[in-house]
């Protein structure tokens, strides 16, 4: 924390198994007590947004994860749904990955093309006002 020379103190991430390399990190030692305290205090505060590093899925993305499932669900049966998903070789496991990636993004394309025909309209009408009624209507107006 503080740059001085390491004494041998040191931090690990008791939240990771034993066996996790990441629990150990060479660069977590320090010069003191409270350097060490300093950091651990920074990883507690640090470590929930880490392990909760998605965010919430907005209501599109949501839909179209819901979109995503029937692909994935024929492709499931067409490979068979008795296997586990460890069984699945390297090929499945990509064509899985495909199959729902596809599905999810044609979703969210097909949901921002409506909202930009929307968004057209919209602006399309609005100038159509703006011009309606800059030639000869009521000029103090507003437009909206």
């Amino acid at each position: 924390m503080c740059a001085r020379q390491a004494k041998g103190l040191g931090y690990f991430n008791p939240r990771l198994r034993r066996s996790d390399p990441r629990r150990y990190n060479d660069r977590w030692v320090f010069c003191s007590m409270r350097c060490q305290n300093v950091f651990s205090r920074l990883m507690e505060r640090l470590t929930p947004f880490q392990e909760d590093a998605v965010i919430d899925p907005s209501d599109m993305e949501i839909a179209a994860m819901q979109s995503a499932l029937a692909p994935l669900g024929e492709y499931v049966a067409s490979i068979g749904m008795d296997r586990p998903l460890a069984d699945y070789g390297k090929d499945e496991v990509l064509r899985l990955v495909e199959v729902v990636v596809d599905a999810y993004q044609a979703h969210m394309l097909a949901e921002h093309e409506r909202m930009v025909e929307r968004d057209r309209t919209f602006f399309e009408q609005l100038a159509s006002r703006k011009a309606t009624a800059s030639t000869g209507g009521d000029h103090h107006r507003i437009p909206f």
